[in-house]
Order: C-alpha cells, then structure tokens, then sequence
C-alpha cells in the first residue's frame, strides 16, 4: 500500500486501560474499514502546570502549529523546485534516516532535546523559536539565490529576447560597422511589417545619409535589426526623426540604438555570464543541502518536520487534558483514512469514545463546530489533521 499524505492524530479517553481501548479500536478498524492504516502515537507524560497556564497554551498551539507547519511545507517545496532546476529525480524525503511518514507514525519524544520535565510554555515556545530561526536562515539563503537567478534571467533575456531589448553583440560583426571620423553606423530595430517603409524612407530621414547604406543583419519574431550608414553631425536628428515621424503614425515605431563593437565587452560579458552560472550552480547545491538538513537530516540538531512531530505531540497531550481532565488518561493514535472510509472511521471512534453527549459536538447539518484550541475539529475525542505534502 502506498504511503499516505494525509493522517488524522486523534486521542480517545481512557478509562480503565489503554491497552484495552488500543485493542478494541485496531478490532473495530479491521472488521469495518480494513483500507485504514492505524498506529498509537506515543506523546509522554508532559508537564501539566495550571489550568490557565494549559488554556493559555491552547489558545497559541494552532496559531503556532499553522505556522511550523508552513514552514515545512515550505522547505519541502523548496525542496523539490531546487531538485528539478538541479536535474536531480525528485525523491521521497526522509527524518532521521526514515521516510515522514514512518516517522509520523513510529513518532518518539526526544527527551534530550525536550525534556518532558520542563514547563510546557518552554517547551511550545522552544520549538516555535528554532522553526522561526529556521525560516530567518531560509529567507536569507533563497534571497541570495533568488539574485543570482535574476542576474542571469536579466542576461538571458539580453541574449535570447526580442531584438527590442537584447543584447546585440553577437548578432553585429566588425565588418558591419563603418566608423571614421566622419561617419557613424546606427542599428535599427524595425518592426517586420515596416520593413519596406524602412528601405524605401531611411535615406530621407535626414540629410547625409549614406545611399544604399542600410543592410539586414537578423530578424525575429517581431523585429528586423538594420544598420544605417550616415555622418555623425546629423546622427541625433536621425534618430529623432526615425523616433517622431514613424511614418505611418502609431503604426510604426522604431528602435535606433548606438552600437560599438567591442571584442574586449564581448569578452567581459561571456565571463560574467560563466562565474554567474557558476554561482547558480554552487548556491543551488548549497541551498539544496540546507534544505535537507533543515527538513531532517541526521546531522541537525534542529529538524524542522521533527520540531512539527513535537508540537503535534504537545498539541495533543493539551487538548486531551483540557478535553479529558486530569490525571493523563487518553490514548493517542495516528489513522490514515482513505476518502470514502471517513465517515465510517469517525464512527468507530464516536463509539469507542463512550460519550453519550456525543451529539453536542455536532450541529444540526454535521458540520463540525469550532472545537477547543480555536480551529481543532470538534468531535468527542481531541481530532486534527496532517497533510504531509
């Protein structure tokens, strides 16, 4: 069976065993919907404090969770954009050596890097810190090579766009330019419709024009470029006139530009075009590992889809208590329904609940209300969802 995308953690009150209500729901899941992957999700015995302090903390976990969770699809997306600008085959990503979504249900507390002891304000604000600091770290590095892409998308289209606005220089040879001191060569970029008005006006524009100077160098889609041969004391008024006149009014436009051929230009720009490619390359690589580590490479200390294990576990440890009450009892687990099982599952999970106010929780149209911690589904059990991707 495929891996699944999307996972429901759910947590169910416990009232004699654990083990019991574990049991009797892997039973009720297997003789009614058999297509649904189920998993415990092991959340520890977390340090509780007060009751304003927990509700406190509940009123900031979806915010906080809505954010971490952002910031990990965003690296997963960067992920997967750097890896086909790269060339690479786009792969499944791991945690901790583990593909996400063993690593969401075989889930383990960190007790060395979350200390189950510690208040849990410190804990939910920990983790939101080293994912905020984490994104900070991202900004900064997809800028840099956001920069260079734009240095060189800039150049490309100098090279490759239309004649209006690219660069000419390897469109223009020496030969093609007459320069003495007296005359001067002009490139004109002329639409491709006007080009018979160009041949048959260009030597009337101003005085001084060189006969049957103008010749056809390249054309595109949308322009030809010429060159126009005439004595430089009239060069300004030409283009003026080129530019104002038009010909045949707004119909026609043109583009005359100065040219210099220069080998020692062409030179620089060609080099400057190989070390920005050669930056892409090097910041893309650099960026990509980063996402890696970032996302859940072993090496990290700070992972961010393990910070994300992290707080769904807080999550749920504080919607159970404030659902549930004290002490600790509730069974958390993580379910993998397809579509049209859905509605089945919830069933089975309305039933094991044992809630007989189960009703409450639903309005008259079976649309879920807003349960505790703001966005939470409202069942009669602690219920949210994950999409992994």
């Amino acid at each position: 069976m495929a891996a699944a995308s999307r996972y429901w953690i759910v947590s169910l009150p416990v009232h004699t065993s654990a083990t019991t209500v574990w049991n009797r729901l892997r039973e009720s899941i297997s003789k009614n919907s058999f297509d649904t992957p189920l998993y415990r999700f092991n959340v520890p015995d977390l340090r509780v404090g007060t009751l304003d302090s927990l509700l406190a903390i509940s009123d900031d976990l979806v915010k906080s969770n809505a954010f971490i969770e952002g910031v990990t699809h965003k690296i997963r997306r960067q992920i997967e954009e750097l890896e086909k600008a790269s060339g690479l085959e786009v792969g499944s990503l791991t945690v901790d050596g583990v593909p996400v979504d063993s690593y969401l249900t075989r889930f383990v507390w960190d007790e060395g890097k979350y200390p189950t002891m510690s208040p849990l304000r410190e804990t939910v604000d920990s983790i939101h810190v080293q994912v905020a600091k984490i994104e900070d770290d991202m900004k900064i590095r997809v800028a840099e090579y956001s920069n260079i892409r734009s240095q060189l998308n800039a150049i490309n289209r100098k090279q490759s766009g239309s004649l209006a606005v690219r660069d000419l220089s390897n469109l223009v040879n020496p030969e093609d330019i007459v320069t003495s001191e007296h005359l001067v060569t002009l490139l004109a970029v002329v639409p491709k419709y006007s080009q018979k008005d160009w041949l048959s006006s260009y030597e009337t524009l101003t005085s001084y024009v060189v006969p049957r100077s103008t010749k056809k160098l390249h054309e595109d889609n949308e322009y030809a470029l010429y060159t126009v041969t005439l004595f430089q004391k009239v060069a300004d008024n030409f283009r003026n006139n080129a530019r104002e006149k038009g010909f045949q009014a707004s119909f026609f436009t043109q583009k005359i530009r100065e040219f210099e051929h220069s080998p020692e230009a062409q030179a620089n720009r060609k080099e400057e075009l190989e070390k920005l490619m050669q930056d892409q390359d090097s910041k893309r690589s650099s960026l990509l590992q980063w996402c890696y580590a970032s996302y859940g490479e072993v090496a990290l200390i700070h992972k961010v889809f393990s910070s994300w294990m992290h707080f769904c576990a807080v999550r749920v440890f504080a919607e159970s208590i404030l659902r549930y009450g004290l002490p600790p009892m509730f069974l958390s687990v993580v379910l993998a329904p397809s579509t049209k099982s859905e509605k089945k599952v919830r069933s089975i999970l309305e039933e094991l609940c044992g809630n007989v106010n189960s009703s409450y929780w639903k309005s008259e149209d079976e649309v879920s209300i807003a349960g505790i911690g703001g966005e939470a589904e409202a069942y009669p059990y602690v219920s949210f969802t994950l999409n992994l991707v």
